[in-house]
Order: structure tokens, then C-alpha cells, then sequence
């Protein structure tokens, strides 16, 4: 009965350590990906397609991505079609290819995602103690009902505690990561 509530406890810990993960992932760094213009719709042929399905994108560095139609005609659709995106960032085109140079992110703007950073990580340590919470109670419980010993109670006790320290520290060292992506220049 122990193990179950151990290895519940545990899923929903790294649940809420992959949910706030995922939530870092959305936090724009300032690095030019493709994916961030793959999806665009562009009239071509008569139809709409995505960018990706009529043209090579490409991130030559990290300020810029490129984007070479493979059909030359296209040029003037796939530049409106990015204005029409509106990605923050005017497409400049260059003889047979589009390009989208994405400016230095300000000082100040790059606090702000940190500090968006720090709160997604608090959001997600307040949920893995929630869970530790849950599971405890769930440990008193096992025990009042005399389905487990007190022995037993104070092992459970400790392996869901190990459980939540190792899910803050992975929720506190990814925001590291992401911190220190967010201050470099």
C-alpha cells in the first residue's frame, strides 16, 4: 500500500516538474529558431501552405533566420505573408532570399523574462509541495487505519521527502539554466 502512494506521489512530482519546464520553453530568448516561422501560412499555387513546406529556413546565426524559397516567384508572398505574421521582426529581402534579423534583446526586457522565469519555478516547487503534502497525509492515513506500521509510516515519510527535494532541484537548477540563457548577450 506505501509503494503506491510513494510512486503516485513521485509521478505527480515530476509532472508538475515537466509542466513548469515546458512553461521555461515558452520564454523567447532573443536566438532566432526556425520554428518560430515554419508554421506561416503563405499563398502559394492558389492555397495556403506553411513556410517550411515552399521554402529552406535556416538560422545562419543567432540574430537571423533565413529563408530561401525554392521557387524564386514566391518571394513577394512569403515577404507579406511574415509581415502579416506579426513575429515583431520586418522580413528584408535580399535578391532570391528572405531575411528576418532579430534585434539585441534590452537589459530591461531581459530582467522581466527572468523574473517570469523565477515565478514559473515557484509555481511549480508550491505544486511539488503540494503533492508532498498529499502524500503525507495519505502516509498518516495508512497508519491510523492500521494498514501500515509506524515503521513504515516514518520510511514512507522519508522517501516522498527525498522525492520532493529532488524535484525542487531539478525545477531549481533548470531555472538556472534558463536564467543564465536569458542574461547572456
Amino acid at each position: 500500500m506505501s509503494n503506491a502512494t510513494l510512486s503516485d506521489a513521485q509521478a505527480r512530482m515530476k509532472k508538475a516538474v515537466d509542466h513548469t519546464l515546458h512553461e521555461f520553453s515558452t520564454i523567447h530568448t532573443g536566438k532566432a529558431s526556425p520554428a518560430m516561422v515554419e508554421s506561416v501560412q503563405v499563398e502559394a499555387y492558389g492555397s495556403m501552405m506553411p513556410l517550411k513546406g515552399c521554402a529552406a529556413i535556416t538560422t545562419p546565426d543567432a540574430r537571423m533566420i533565413q529563408i530561401q524559397p525554392w521557387d524564386k516567384g514566391l518571394i513577394r508572398a512569403i515577404e507579406k505573408a511574415l509581415q502579416m505574421a506579426n513575429i515583431g521582426v520586418n522580413p528584408v529581402v535580399d535578391g532570391s532570399v528572405v531575411r528576418l534579423p532579430f534585434p539585441e534583446l534590452s537589459r530591461e526586457r531581459r530582467q522581466e523574462f527572468v523574473k517570469t522565469a523565477h515565478r514559473l519555478a515557484e509555481e511549480g516547487r508550491v505544486a511539488v509541495r503540494h503533492v508532498r503534502r498529499d502524500a503525507m497525509e495519505a502516509a498518516k492515513k495508512l497508519k491510523k487505519d492500521g494498514k501500515i506500521s509506524e515503521d513504515d509510516e516514518k520510511r514512507l515519510e522519508k522517501d516522498v521527502q527525498t522525492a520532493t527535494d529532488k524535484a525542487i532541484k531539478d525545477i531549481d537548477s533548470h531555472l538556472a539554466h534558463k536564467e543564465k540563457d536569458l542574461l547572456t548577450v
